[in-house]
C-alpha cells in the first residue's frame, strides 16, 4: 500500500494509479483525510490517501504472502500516525463540514429539518381548532362551503391569486387553497392546505412576517391593504382576544378608561378592533410603551391626550 498525499482526491486518485501503474479502477484505498479550505486559508488541508493495486500478478504464494504482511503492518502504522494528527489539528467544526453532499440532498435534508421543528406547532394548531361537534355533523374529507364576499374588482383579484398561487407553487408546503377577493381598498386573502400551520410557525411569526410581506407587495403595486387568514388562525385570535379583554371591558365600564396588556403581532390590531366595536363613542388607540411594546387604551375623547 502506498500513502498518497495531493490537493484533491482526484489528484490523489491519479497519483496513485500512475505511481502503482494501474488504472484507477484497479485501485483499492482507503481515505484518510479529506481535503479542506480551511478558514480564511489557515488550517488547510490536503487529501491523504492509503492505495494498493488490486492487479493479480504471478508471484509465488510465499512471496505473496510476506508481501502482504509488510504492507499490513506498514498501512497500519501510517494509518495510525496520520489519524492521531488529524484529531489533534481537525476541529469538531472543521470535521462537520468535511463531507460535501450534493446540492439537492442538502434541500431536501433542510426541507425535512423544517417540517420536523414545526411538528409540534403543526398539531398543537390543529387541537386548537378542532371544531365542536357535538350539535353538528361534520365530514373529514368534505370542504365546508364559504360565502365568499362580492369582488369590486374580479380581474384584479384573479390576477393577484394567480401570483400568489404561483409564488406559494415554489415552497416545500402542501398548500392546496389560494382564495383572494378585492373589496373596496382591501385585499381578502385566505390560504389553506395541509401545511398551512407552518405559514404560521410559532407564536404568529411567520404569519407576521408573510403579511408584512404581501401588504408590501399588494400597497405598492396596488394601493391595496391585506386581510390575511391562513386556515382558521385569525379566528382562533380573535376568539382569544374575545376571552382576554372581557375583563378590560368591565374594568372600562366601571372607570371609563382602561388599556390591554402588551400584545405582539396581529393581535394588537384584532383588540382594536374588538374594543372599538364595544366602545364607539370612546377613544380606542394603539400606543406603544417605553420597551418598544404596543397596547391598545381605552379613553373619553376629551382626555385623550391624558392617557
Amino acid at each position: 500500500m502506498k500513502k498518497i498525499e495531493a490537493p484533491t482526491l482526484e489528484e490523489a486518485y491519479e497519483i496513485a494509479a500512475r505511481e502503482l501503474s494501474c488504472s484507477i479502477t484497479e485501485l483499492s484505498y482507503e481515505v484518510i483525510q479529506r481535503p479542506s479550505n480551511g478558514l480564511m486559508g489557515m488550517f488547510k488541508k490536503s487529501a491523504i490517501i492509503v492505495a494498493e493495486c488490486n492487479r493479480i500478478e504471478t508471484k509465488s504464494q510465499d512471496a505473496d504472502v510476506v508481501l502482504k504482511s509488510v504492507e499490513t503492518i506498514v498501512a497500519e502504522e501510517i494509518i495510525e500516525e496520520v489519524l492521531t494528527s488529524r484529531d489533534r489539528e481537525i476541529s469538531p467544526q472543521e470535521k462537520r463540514g468535511e463531507d460535501d453532499e450534493p446540492k439537492k440532498r442538502i434541500k431536501n435534508r433542510l426541507n425535512k429539518a423544517l417540517i420536523e421543528q414545526d411538528d409540534a406547532v403543526n398539531d398543537s394548531f390543529y387541537t386548537t381548532n378542532s371544531v365542536d361537534t357535538e350539535d353538528q355533523e361534520v365530514v373529514d374529507d368534505e370542504t365546508p362551503t364559504i360565502k365568499r364576499p362580492e369582488n369590486n374588482n374580479l380581474e384584479l383579484a384573479e390576477e393577484i391569486e394567480a401570483k400568489l398561487s404561483e409564488l406559494l407553487s415554489y415552497s416545500c408546503l402542501d398548500i392546496d387553497t389560494v382564495e383572494v377577493d378585492v373589496v373596496d381598498d382591501t385585499a381578502l386573502i385566505f390560504i389553506d392546505g395541509n401545511d398551512a400551520a407552518l405559514l404560521i410557525g410559532k407564536e404568529g411569526y411567520r404569519y407576521n412576517a408573510l403579511s408584512y410581506m404581501l401588504f408590501n407587495w399588494l400597497h405598492g403595486k396596488y394601493d391595496l391593504y391585506i386581510k390575511l387568514e391562513v386556515a382558521q388562525f385569525i379566528t382562533t385570535q380573535q376568539e382569544m382576544i374575545k376571552n382576554h379583554i372581557k375583563p378590560v371591558i368591565e374594568y372600562v365600564n366601571e372607570n371609563g378608561r382602561g388599556k390591554t396588556r402588551p400584545l405582539d403581532g396581529i393581535l394588537v390590531q384584532i383588540a382594536l378592533e374588538q374594543l372599538r366595536a364595544e366602545f364607539p363613542n370612546k377613544y380606542v388607540a394603539i400606543k406603544t410603551g417605553r420597551d418598544g411594546r404596543k397596547f391598545v387604551i381605552i379613553n373619553e375623547f376629551n382626555n385623550k391626550n391624558h392617557a
